[in-house]
């Protein structure tokens, strides 16, 4: 699966009506978010059951702004509708992989209740 065009308009609705999001928050301009795309879109590749979109922090400023971006690129991932990662920097294609096995393996409700707990 190719990577999906976040947007005000559908960023919401992606990240609450899948079970793991992967968003990648960049600019044209940045030379670390452009070394980070091809790996990002290897990843969207290899795992089709898993939605990555990416988000231009040019053009969606107030959703970068919501989301409080201050550095790019930034990798978030959500599990169902639950932000679970958040991190700035281009990760390499084996930390990357590495992360979304963690992701898959993560059992949200048990980490929420025990965050409740807490």
């Amino acid at each position: 699966m190719a990577t999906t065009y976040l947007g005000a308009d559908n960023f919401e609705q992606t990240v609450t009506g899948n079970d793991i999001v992967l968003v990648d928050f960049w600019a044209a301009w940045c030379g670390p978010c452009r070394q980070f795309a091809p790996v990002f879109e290897r990843a969207s590749e290899q795992h089709p059951d898993i939605v990555f979109g990416k988000v231009d922090t040019e053009a969606e400023q107030a959703l970068a702004a919501a989301a409080q971006i201050t550095s790019i690129p930034t990798l978030m991932a959500f599990k169902k509708g639950h932000l679970v990662f958040s991190q700035p920097g281009a990760l390499p294609g084996p930390v990357l992989e590495e992360l979304i096995g963690q992701i898959v393996e993560l059992d949200v409700e048990a980490a929420l209740a025990e965050e409740r707990g807490a």
